[in-house]
């Protein structure tokens, strides 16, 4: 049966409970114009709010895995489109065994129906006719009955016991209705849903183009990954990680190179991207001294929304706007950065491809520590999974293994009592 759309894609819906994000139809003008910080929510509702869709293009369905439907699909024809046996047996008329455990029901065979065009138009009370899984019931027939439960002597079935009518069959319109929605615009496409719109008969699909994503690093410490550093300077790892991501979700990354926290550098820079991309992340360049750069120049070249995220470890996070084009300054540290990536640039890419929320994979299990609550902010605490045990991975900020070592997250509502070891606890997949 077609997916109700009612039911669209709600099953890992993470954000519809983690983050009770509002709806995209939300105006961006009804956000503060304070641009301190924000919850986290708020912040998810400002990204889709105010991120523009890409555009369209039609494209093969078998290229089309991963990409965002633009259009509703719909069924054409009844699907399969006649009524076929599910199993090998014998094509009958239910009707006809209604007393079969009293008296065994003897059947006349008048021939045989294999897959592809019958030959045998229809059957009378007293036939039967034998069909291989796939073939076309013929018309008066309306059940087929196994062979491991009927007795066959040359030309005759005996039946052992009723049969109900429906058994082992697939009616015309069980499939698919004509008319019936498969797919509503905004679907995310799987290989399955790939099967299916070649069952319809769609071999060409319109869909959002992927947006693209501008990357530019910034931070004074900064050298280019193959380098080897001098005391004092680290490898820019960031642009590798946000291109990633940005791939992973269906979009299109160009990466710009390191601005040394230049604000003259960094403005050009943005102005550039700003023409060429969809959107841009900024990696560094927030935070809360005289280097945060990326408000700085967001706020001369359009508009700044927020400078901070209120979840704890608290995330300094810059969203704005320059014209059309949303701009998101990301903290430096790399497990920061994939902790906003997870929470808030998702949203932003989902967003622009025209899906209602992103689909991510959840899991229940169970914590092997304590997790207390911040009494202020929610807490999104990284955890490694072991079997079914959930194991809290804490460390400094700056500690790159934390990335290896995690394989989702934890939220500790605000306010809450937080967790015990032993308690039960969903967490968001990385």
């Amino acid at each position: 049966m077609p997916i109700p759309w009612t039911m669209y894609q709600t099953e890992t819906r993470w954000a519809d409970q983690f983050l009770l994000a509002k709806t995209e139809e939300s105006a961006a003008g009804e956000t503060s114009s304070d641009p301190g910080t924000v919850p986290l929510e708020e912040a998810v509702r400002i990204v889709r709010s105010i991120a523009h869709k890409t555009g369209t293009e039609t494209i093969p369905t078998d290229e089309a895995d991963g990409r965002t439907l633009s259009e509703s699909i719909y069924a054409l024809i009844d699907m399969p489109g006649f009524d076929r046996a599910t199993m090998d047996g014998f094509a009958i008329i239910s009707s006809d065994t209604s007393d079969a455990l009293a008296q065994p029901c003897t059947l006349t065979l008048v021939g045989s129906v294999r897959k592809g065009l019958s030959t045998i138009p229809m059957i009378c009370h007293g036939q039967a006719v034998s069909i291989q899984t796939g073939g076309k019931l013929p018309e008066g027939a309306d059940t087929v009955v196994l062979a491991d439960d009927c007795n066959v002597q040359e030309d005759r079935i005996t039946v052992k016991r009723p049969v109900s009518p429906g058994s082992n069959i697939i009616r015309r319109d069980e499939d698919f209705r004509k008319g019936e929605p498969v797919y509503p615009a905004g679907w995310i496409l799987r290989p399955q849903d790939i099967a299916v719109l070649a069952s319809i008969g769609r071999i060409r699909v319109k869909v959002r183009k992927k947006p693209v994503i501008g990357i530019i690093s910034t931070g004074r410490e900064l050298v280019p990954s193959e380098s080897i550093p001098k005391s004092g300077e680290v490898r820019e790892v960031n642009s590798y990680l946000v291109t990633a991501f940005c791939k992973r979700q269906g979009a299109i990354p160009v990466r710009y190179g390191i601005i040394r926290d230049d604000a003259e550098e960094l403005t050009n820079l943005i102005e550039q991207a700003s023409q060429e991309c969809d959107a841009i992340i900024v990696s560094g360049g927030s935070s809360r001294d005289e280097h945060d750069i990326t408000a700085q120049v967001i706020h001369k070249l359009g508009k700044v929304y927020t400078e901070g995220i209120s979840f704890a470890p608290e995330k300094r996070t810059t969203i704005g706007q320059i014209d059309s084009v949303l701009v998101i300054g990301l903290p430096g540290h790399p497990s920061a950065t994939f902790m906003v990536l997870t929470l808030v640039v998702i949203h932003l890419l989902q967003a622009m491809k025209g899906s209602p929320n992103q689909q991510v994979y959840r899991k229940f299990v169970r914590l092997t520590d304590n997790l207390h609550a911040s009494r202020e902010s929610d807490r999104y605490i990284r955890v490694t999974i072991t079997d079914d045990l959930a194991t809290p991975v804490f460390g400094k900020a700056g500690l790159i293994h934390m990335l290896s070592q995690s394989d989702g997250i934890v939220k500790i509502p605000a306010g809450s009592k937080g967790f015990c070891a032993g308690d039960r606890v969903e967490v968001m997949i990385w």
